[in-house]
């Protein structure tokens, strides 16, 4: 990719990261001296961001949870997200701000990685219509309101072709449905599989079952999971998407989940960041004798 192929960027800026801000007016001047037009969105408590405009790449400038925000808007109009780290270790965020510009140039002569990762979209359908559409990178969740309340929720699994196969009832504190690259966010904490963030498939995962056989399952991601919301619950029942957006849910609701037709794109995101971040948070030993090297992978000692 050639410097005058690319006209525009955004940056989206977590002003509570230190550093965002000073590291922004970096990016904007180093990218202003090359000629790119730079617009800036900064992230402030339930942020929303709506565009028509054609980005050819967006930085996220924070954490995990600023890729997860950058990547909702930006999926859908096909934009590449730079993910800079400026919060610990993360799973998605993996560019140092120190190397953004040498990775950004690397990103510019097609050197640099570029990762597509699985996405999923939710329905909201209330008295027979879809109210509202969502799009998650890491998961959603469908809890109760309260804590320590159970709810109850009917699930099917249909292969597009109404062919429709119950997975039964949960009784719950609520279902976690994650993507690969939300398998290591709160599925894994509620007992749920670590899955490749490259990996086509969803983790259906309930979250504190009543009834200790049911076990978190991994589904082929052409699939469409419903979930029905029981009537007369004893609790209000939400929608969580990314930890970040909710959604009320009512009684007879039913959330149809299924791929999103667009892949989230990181760039510099990719296998080996994942692998090297899973082992450092869960302190895998390296194999006796072989030493890490500095990008995650393993070398003669």
């Amino acid at each position: 990719m050639n410097h005058s192929e690319i006209k525009k960027a955004i940056l989206f800026i977590n002003p509570k990261k230190e550093n965002s801000l000073s590291l922004a007016r970096e990016i904007r001047e180093v990218l202003g001296n090359r000629g790119f037009k730079v617009q800036e969105f900064t992230l402030k408590g339930k942020s929303e961001f709506k565009t028509k405009t054609r980005y050819d790449i967006a930085f996220s400038l924070g954490g995990d949870g600023t890729v997860l925000f950058s990547i909702r808007a930006m999926a859908p109009l096909g934009v590449p997200v730079f993910p800079i780290n400026l919060g610990t270790l993360g799973f998605i965020a993996a560019v140092h701000p120190s190397a953004w510009l040498s990775v950004f140039d690397a990103w510019l002569d097609g050197s640099a990685t570029v990762s597509r990762r699985l996405m999923l979209e939710a329905g909201i359908e209330r008295g027979g219509r879809i109210i509202r559409r969502v799009y998650c990178l890491n998961d959603f969740v469908i809890s109760a309101l309260g804590i320590a309340k159970i709810i109850r929720l009917q699930v099917f699994a249909s292969d597009g072709d109404f062919n429709y196969l119950s997975l039964g009832q949960y009784h719950s504190d609520g279902l976690i449905i994650a993507t690969p690259t939300g398998s290591t966010a709160y599925s894994v904490a509620a007992g749920g599989p670590i899955l490749d963030p490259e990996m086509e498939a969803m983790i259906l995962n309930p979250i504190c079952p009543f009834t200790l056989s049911y076990r978190p399952m991994v589904l082929p991601a052409h699939e469409t999971l419903i979930v029905e919301v029981q009537q007369e619950q004893r609790s209000g029942v939400l929608l969580t998407v990314d930890g970040q957006v909710t959604e009320p849910l009512e009684s007879g609701d039913k959330v149809y989940v299924s791929q999103a037709q667009w892949h989230g794109i990181l760039v510099a995101s990719d296998r080996k960041i994942f692998y090297h971040a899973l082992k450092t948070k869960l302190s895998w030993l390296e194999t006796p004798g072989r030493a890490n090297d500095e990008n995650g992978g393993v070398k003669n000692a």
